[in-house]
Formats: C-alpha cells, sequence, structure tokens
C-alpha cells in the first residue's frame, strides 16, 4: 500500500511512529502543501498515481486544496477537508454540535472584537475566542470591559465567537479518538489563572460515566475519524464540549500510532 502525509511536519511524533509500524511492508510518502508551488492553492499540484489512502495532518488552504483534489480524483482522505475545514470555523462547529444535541458551550458570533467591546452591559466573564481557528489565534477569558477593551490594539478586526465562561476546576479533558477508539489526558486550561502546564495522564475508567459515548458521537456528527475533543465537568460529571480539533497531535498516548496504522490501511483497503 502506498499512503500519503498531507503535512509540513512528516517528523511529528505520531507520524513518524505511525511510519515506522508502515513501513517495513507499505510505502509512506510526505508531502508538504506548502511546498507545492502556486497550484496547490487550486488544489492543481502533485500530478501522477495516486496514493492508497491520504492522512491529512495540516490545516492551511493550501493543504485542504490538495486534500480536495485528491478527494476529487477517487482517493480517501483522513479527516475529509470539508470535516477538517468545519473544524477550523468555531461557528460552524457550535451550531452543528447544538442541532445534534451535543453539550456544547453556547456560542454567539460577532463581526469583530471591536463591535463586541462596543457592547454594554456582557455577562462576563467571557470566554472570547477567534472564529476562525489557527496557529496563534485569540482564545481567552475576558473578565470586565477594560480587558475588552485591551483586546482592541491588537484583535480589534478579528471575527470572534464569544461564550459565557462556565465554572470548573480549570482542566480540560483532552479526549482524543481514532477509529472509535479513545485516548484521554488531563491539561491545564490555557484559561486558568495559573496558565497552562503540562499534559498529565488519565485513565479512561476515571472517566465520568457515558463520555466515552459522547465523544464518539462527536465524530458520527462531524464525519471525522481522527479526531479531538476538549471537554470540561461542569458539576457531577456534567461534560460540556467547548472544542472539537479535527487529526490533532495525540501526543504520548500508547496505542495511537498503531490505531492510526490500522486506520489508514482499512481505509485504503476499502472498495
Amino acid at each position: 500500500m502506498r499512503i500519503g502525509l498531507i503535512t509540513p511536519r512528516p517528523d511529528h511524533p505520531v507520524l513518524a511512529a505511525t511510519t515506522a509500524l508502515l513501513t517495513p511492508r507499505h510505502q509512506v510518502e510526505s508531502i508538504d502543501p506548502e511546498s507545492e508551488g502556486d497550484g496547490a492553492q487550486e488544489g492543481t499540484a502533485v500530478p501522477g498515481p495516486l496514493a492508497d489512502v491520504y492522512l491529512l495532518k495540516a490545516r492551511t488552504p493550501r493543504a485542504l486544496a490538495l486534500a480536495r483534489s485528491f478527494e476529487e480524483r477517487g482517493a480517501p482522505v483522513l479527516n475529509s477537508a470539508a470535516a477538517t475545514a468545519l473544524c477550523q470555523d468555531r461557528t460552524e462547529m457550535a451550531g452543528l454540535a447544538r442541532r445534534a444535541g451535543l453539550p456544547f458551550a453556547a456560542t454567539r458570533t460577532v463581526a469583530s472584537l471591536a463591535g463586541l467591546a462596543d457592547e454594554r452591559d456582557l455577562p462576563y466573564p467571557l470566554v472570547v475566542k477567534s472564529r476562525h481557528s489557527r496557529r496563534h489565534d485569540l482564545v481567552t477569558r475576558v473578565d470586565n470591559a477594560a480587558q475588552l477593551r485591551g483586546l482592541r490594539s491588537t484583535w480589534a478586526q478579528e471575527p470572534v465567537v464569544v461564550q459565557e465562561f462556565t465554572a470548573n476546576r480549570g482542566w480540560d479533558h483532552k479526549l482524543w479518538v481514532i477509529d472509535g477508539r479513545v485516548f484521554a489526558a488531563l491539561r491545564r486550561s490555557e484559561l486558568a489563572e495559573e496558565g497552562r502546564g503540562p499534559t498529565l495522564p488519565l485513565e479512561l475508567g476515571d472517566l465520568p460515566r457515558g463520555w466515552q459515548d459522547l465523544v464518539r458521537t462527536v465524530g458520527a456528527v462531524f464525519a471525522l475519524e481522527v479526531y479531538g475533543v476538549d471537554v470540561i465537568d461542569a458539576g457531577d460529571g456534567t461534560p460540556l464540549i467547548v472544542d472539537i480539533n479535527a487529526f490533532p497531535g495525540i501526543r504520548g498516548q500508547k496505542g495511537a500510532p498503531e490505531a492510526l496504522a490500522a486506520l489508514a490501511l482499512r481505509a485504503a483497503r476499502r472498495p
């Protein structure tokens, strides 16, 4: 089998470990969408025979365009370009999740942070995020109007989503799924006063009842096979989903490379 990696970082730990598992019997090739020339933006680059399956571990416009071009030519891509793009738009993400009955944080969209700062009587504290998820985007807790106005110098024209802050213990449950198999860890929330800390191991048996089924349902709703769900405990084990990511890092999770290699081969063999 030929497995293609759409990524600028084939040395990412989970990809490198997956490649090591596959290469004794299969060919693994990486494609950096940012080095494929101008045609990559239109999805016209990388001519020639298709791989049997592609793993999409990138979210840039060029990466999505390449993934779409491979899909149009008949190759399976994990996750699909459409599913990956959906998870980058926090407005669309929240809308789909809530329509499906998932316990996703109530979210509203504002055209610009400057417009939000002009509003009065906001229910502080708030969580303010860039509408479009990307590296170095805006994700912050805002406790008062003065703090919100202080963001204008950098983020005035940024389209944002706004959520009321839900009191919690300051830890995100990082739940990852590969082809239905769940992995878990705890990480100090970037919104916590202490700031983001190390990722701590979390046994699946220590998750509140029903959470594993919940994150698997997320995959069915969003048509994802490799994804992450950030969940906070809103009290007494009540889950609140605050983010969904297509193909996250899944670092340090025993069995994750094996699950990803098996998924890639199974997808490559689909008729």
